[in-house]
């Protein structure tokens, strides 16, 4: 790194650390320059309806090893039902907009779907019909109380295992072995087999055709995450289909493209007014590897790690929105920290402008309280101070967060503090 570049950082980190002081003892922050990006910058905005309120407000409603809901596996029709709708209750009276709900959490289906088994969150066993249909019920009580509901998938996620006979009989990873590779102890469909990729579009598009939802949402797991002392077995694919590209991680990320790519224009030819939407992991590519990248020095980079090329899905305008997970404090940087929220949210308003893609932030409203995590979540009003910093930059045009069960439980008053400071009055979504 030359000495110029060395010292225009250590510049804009010494401002980073001065105006994140004032923002920390309340004070408005201007933040484009955290990160030596130019986004479009808010002028009276006051964030208590000073302004046209249009922005999402969502949450996260995973279901997932019965994460949010239900709350266990096996409870009654009336029960699984009545848990759903007080989320969505919830919500309301938080003034929020948009439920997130993962409905295809692990290669099943939270719907009577033709291609994957039932949901074992449902009953603890896979396969088995709980005896109703819950998206379909998601999107009539979302609906009926003025929310949208954005079907949340899970692509490449097969077991939390790599026991293959734990899966149902009927499974199509038991139908179709060669689809699936274990890795850090659990089982996934392969990206690099076009096969795979086609089978869970179609699984997933079949409940875009058959629900009124409002929007295809992913998360964050494209290729697995990395586990240290593991190989993701993909040589056979990789010498079938990989001649064509340079090296194995430019293969893998054409992969991901193509899922993406793919996915949107069929969502389109199904349900024209439905939105696309991803939600990955918050930091792209560390400056350090790429002068495009973020001030940054994450152990994770989507690029890299993920195969996954999140800004150029944004700069490609492939899909409707991005909501990264800017999962971090916005504390005062020291040289420990790897990431900060007040230097990626300008990093990601930088990619988003001018784009057609809209930026949403996703927000963790699970480390508010948490005594597992540093002093900053400890304070009720940090996740009220990152909607202050976002409104500083047009291109963020709402937040969610993760997820439902602290969204009710609101264990040290963070919700209810940003409710109080943002969400005074209702909003529209933006679109």
């Amino acid at each position: 790194m030359s000495g110029k570049v060395r010292h225009a950082r250590m510049s804009r980190r010494v401002f980073a650390v001065t105006a994140l002081s004032t923002l920390v003892a309340g004070g408005a922050v201007a933040g484009a320059a955290l990160a030596g990006a130019e986004p479009s910058r808010r002028n009276g905005a006051d964030g208590k309806g000073g302004r046209a309120t249009r922005e999402l407000r969502g949450m996260w409603l995973a279901t997932v090893t019965n994460r949010d809901w239900p709350s266990t596996p096996g409870l009654s029709v009336t029960q699984q039902r009545a848990e759903l709708i007080a989320h969505l209750d919830t919500a309301v009276s938080r003034r929020l907009n948009a439920v997130f709900l993962q409905v295809r959490p692990a290669a099943d289906a939270l719907w009577p779907s033709p291609y994957e088994p039932w949901s074992q969150v449902l009953t603890g066993t896979q396969g088995k019909d709980p005896g109703w249909d819950p998206l379909g019920t998601a999107v009539a009580e979302a609906h009926a109380r003025g929310l949208e509901l954005h079907a949340w998938f899970n692509p490449y996620r097969v077991a939390n295992n790599t026991d293959p006979s734990k899966l149902v009989a009927s499974h199509p990873a038991r139908r179709h072995p060669d689809w699936v590779v274990p890795y850090g102890g659990k089982l996934y469909y392969n990206p690099g087999l076009p096969e795979v990729r086609g089978f869970v579009q179609d699984a997933m598009l079949d409940a875009v055709a058959k629900y009124d939802i409002d929007g295809v949402h992913w998360d964050d797991y494209f290729y697995p995450y990395p586990v240290a002392g593991q190989t993701f077995d993909d040589d056979a694919e990789y010498a079938q289909y990989g001649g064509d590209f340079p090296d194995r991680a430019s293969w893998r990320r054409d992969n991901i493209d193509r899922l993406v790519s793919e996915t949107a224009a069929r969502i389109k030819a199904v349900r024209p007014g439905a939105d696309f939407g991803i939600s990955p992991f918050g930091v792209w590519r560390n400056a350090a590897n790429d002068p495009l990248g973020s001030d940054t020095r994450a152990g994770v980079q989507t690029y890299d790690d993920l195969y996954a090329d999140t800004r150029k899905w944004v700069r490609e305008n492939w899909i409707d929105y991005i909501c990264p997970q800017l999962y971090w404090s916005a504390h005062p940087l020291d040289q420990q920290v790897p990431a900060n929220y007040a230097v990626l949210l300008p990093w990601w308003a930088e990619v988003a402008k001018g784009s057609g893609t809209r930026l949403y932030i996703g927000e963790s409203l699970y480390k508010a309280g948490d005594p597992a995590q540093p002093a900053e979540w400890q304070d009720p009003a940090e996740l009220s101070r990152h909607l202050t910093l976002a409104k500083e930059y047009l291109e963020v045009r709402g937040h969610v967060f993760f997820a439902a069960k602290e969204v009710k439980a609101d264990r040290i008053g963070a919700m209810a503090r940003v409710v109080a400071d943002h969400y005074q009055g209702s909003a529209r979504t933006p679109r």
